[in-house]
């Protein structure tokens, strides 16, 4: 199997599962790769760290259910891992530009 289909299917797993606890040595195991080979490979494959990966998908799915849904911020940051509103709103300006209630109400 080449590279870029192990990484495919690993990246929808990963989606599927993204509201669950994940880190490197959760992946790897489902992977069936040491998580140096792993790593090594998700970086070539998809020119970002599987971390950055999993913070990025987090932060999407966070903010397409800022768009979809009336739920409170809290539940969404907790939902997706966060420790708190204010761990999550600092990210989510980081990578939005906004905080995610002007991101609500402005998109």
């Amino acid at each position: 199997m080449a590279h870029q289909d192990i990484i495919h299917t690993l990246t929808e797993w990963i989606d599927l599962h993204i509201d669950q606890p994940l880190n490197i040595d959760v992946v790897a195991k489902k992977s069936g790769y040491s998580k140096w080979y792993l790593q090594r490979m998700f970086r070539t494959v998809m020119r970002q760290t599987l971390g950055e990966y999993i913070r990025q998908r987090r932060l999407q799915m966070a903010a397409q259910e800022l768009l979809t849904t009336k739920r409170p911020i809290f539940d969404i940051a907790m939902d997706y891992g966060y420790v708190s509103q204010q761990t999550f709103s600092r990210v989510f300006r980081r990578a939005f530009d906004r905080t995610p209630t002007d991101y609500r109400h402005q998109c």
